[in-house]
C-alpha cells in the first residue's frame, strides 16, 4: 500500500483544519485569509527574483529625491549620493544568505553617512537588514543587531539633530519613539518569520512521518493478515491431507473385498478435498479482496463444525469420542474457531503418527471464567519434542494467546499424546470473527 505524495494542497487551511464548521462566517473569514496567505507564499516561492530585486528596488527608489537635490547642488554631490544608495540597496541582493555580513555592511555605510551629514532616502534599507537577520540569524545575532541599532538611533538624534529632511517640527522624543517603534517591529517580524517557518516546516516534518508510520502500519497488517492466513492454510491442509491419506489407505484395501465401501470412502475423499477447496477459497478471497465477487458470505467454522471433523477422523480409521461440557453455544464466534482450529490441529497430528488401533479422545468443557481443551489419543509414543518447532503446535500456542490462554502437550500415561489448551472468554483479544465468500 502507498501513500499518495504529499503536496501544497495537502498544507492548506481547508485540509489541515477540516471543512466541518465551513458554515461559520468567522470560522470563514479565518480559513480565507490563511488561504490568501497560502497563495502569496506559494506564489513568492515559485518566483523568488521578484521579490529579491523587488525590496532593492523599492528603496532605490524612494532615494530618487535625495539624488534629485543633490543633482542640483553639484555632480561630485550627484555622485556621492548615488554612491551612497547603491551601498544602502545592493547588499539587499544577498541579504538571505549573508545576513549577518549584509547587516554589517549597511551598518559601517550607515556611520559613515551619519558623519558626512549624508542623508539618503535610501538608508532605512538597514531596518529590512535588521529583519533578515531575525528571520534567518541566530537569536544573539538578532539581539547585538537590535541594541546596536537601538544606540545608533539614540546617539544620531542626540548629536545630530535628527536627519536632514526630517520634519523640523517634530520634537526628539517623538522621533526617538517613531525610530524606536520601527527597529523593535523589524525585529519582532524578523523573529515571527523565523518561528513561523520553523513551525511549518514542523508541520510538514510531522505529516511526512503520520505517512510514513500509516504506510508501516499498513505494511504490518498486510504481514499479519498474511500470517494469519499461512496459519489457516496450514490447519486446513494439514488436516485435510492427513484425512485424505489415511482413507486412501483404507480404500486401497477395501477395494476388492469390500467394494461398496471402498466406494464410500472414496466418496468420503471427495467431500473432504472439496471442503478443504472450500475453505481456502475463502483464505485467497482475502488476499485477493480488490476482486468484485458475488459469492455469497460464509462464517468461519466454530464449534457447531466439531461433530463433523470428528466424522471425518472416524472415516479415516481412529476411534474417536467427543465430548461438550458447559455453555458453549454462547461464545463468541472468534473464541470458537480458535477452539476448532485448535482441535483440528491435535488430530491432524493424531492421523500423521495413528496406528490401527489408536482411539482419540475430544474434550471441550467451558466454565464462566475459562474454556479446557483436551485432545488426547493412544498412541503411538512420540519422541520428546516432536513438532515442538513446527507451525502446528506454534499456530496452536498463538490462537490461545489471542485469548490469554496456554497450550501444552506432551506424552501421557495411555502410550499416546495429550493436547491441553485453556482460553479465557473474558479476555480483550480481538474478535477472530471474518466472513469471507464461501
Amino acid at each position: 500500500m502507498t501513500s499518495p505524495p504529499l503536496t501544497a494542497r495537502s498544507f492548506m487551511p481547508e485540509s489541515l483544519m477540516g471543512g466541518a464548521r465551513l458554515g461559520d462566517s468567522e470560522y470563514r473569514a479565518v480559513v480565507g485569509l490563511l488561504t490568501w496567505l497560502g497563495r502569496v507564499r506559494q506564489t513568492d516561492t515559485a518566483h523568488p527574483r521578484v521579490r529579491l530585486w523587488g525590496v532593492p528596488a523599492c528603496y532605490a527608489l524612494a532615494g530618487i529625491p535625495a539624488l534629485v537635490r543633490a543633482a542640483h547642488d553639484s555632480a561630485s554631490a550627484f555622485v556621492l549620493m548615488l554612491a551612497v544608495t547603491a551601498g544602502f540597496t545592493v547588499p539587499l541582493l544577498w541579504r538571505r544568505q549573508r545576513p549577518v555580513l549584509v547587516f554589517a555592511a549597511l551598518v559601517v555605510l550607515s556611520e559613515v553617512c551619519l558623519a558626512l551629514r549624508v542623508d539618503s532616502g535610501s538608508s532605512a534599507t538597514q531596518l529590512v537588514a535588521l529583519l533578515n537577520l531575525g528571520r534567518f540569524g541566530s537569536p544573539s545575532q538578532l539581539a547585538v543587531g537590535l541594541v546596536y541599532n537601538l544606540l545608533q538611533t539614540f546617539v544620531s538624534i542626540a548629536f545630530f539633530d535628527g536627519l536632514k529632511g526630517s520634519d523640523k517640527q517634530a520634537s526628539t522624543p517623538v522621533l526617538v519613539f517613531l525610530a524606536v517603534v520601527a527597529i523593535l517591529s523589524m525585529a519582532a517580524l524578523g523573529l515571527a518569520g523565523k518561528l513561523v517557518n520553523a513551525y511549518i516546516e514542523a508541520l510538514k516534518d510531522h505529516a511526512v512521518r503520520l505517512e510514513v508510520e500509516r504506510d508501516q502500519r499498513a505494511r504490518l497488517a498486510a504481514a499479519g493478515e498474511r500470517a494469519r492466513v499461512a496459519r489457516e492454510m496450514h490447519d486446513i491442509l494439514g488436516h485435510t491431507l492427513a484425512v485424505i491419506v489415511g482413507l486412501a489407505g483404507g480404500a486401497a484395501g477395501l477395494a476388492e473385498s469390500k467394494p461398496k465401501r471402498g466406494a464410500d470412502t472414496l466418496r468420503i475423499i471427495a467431500e473432504s478435498g472439496r471442503g478443504a477447496l472450500a475453505e481456502l477459497r475463502r483464505l485467497l478471497a482475502v488476499i485477493h479482496d480488490d476482486e468484485p465477487d458475488d459469492t455469497p458470505f460464509a462464517p468461519q467454522p466454530g464449534l457447531s463444525d466439531l461433530g463433523a471433523l470428528m466424522e471425518r477422523v472416524r472415516a479415516a480409521g481412529p476411534a474417536a469420542t467427543l465430548r461438550l461440557k458447559g455453555e458453549l453455544t454462547g461464545l463468541p464466534q472468534g473464541l470458537q474457531l480458535a477452539v476448532y482450529r485448535i482441535v483440528q490441529e491435535a488430530l491432524t497430528n493424531t492421523l500423521k503418527h495413528a496406528a490401527p488401533d489408536t482411539t482419540v479422545e475430544v474434550t471441550v468443557a467451558a466454565d464462566p471464567e475459562a474454556v479446557h481443551v483436551t485432545v488426547e489419543d493412544t498412541g503411538p509414543h512420540l519422541a520428546p519434542g516432536t513438532d515442538e518447532q513446527g507451525k502446528g503446535l506454534v499456530g496452536m500456542r498463538e490462537r490461545a494467546a489471542l485469548y490469554g490462554g496456554q497450550v501444552t502437550a506432551g506424552p501421557n500415561s495411555r502410550g499416546g499424546w495429550t493436547v491441553r489448551a485453556l482460553l479465557l472468554p473474558t479476555s480483550t483479544a480481538p474478535d477472530l470473527m471474518e466472513k469471507h465468500p464461501a
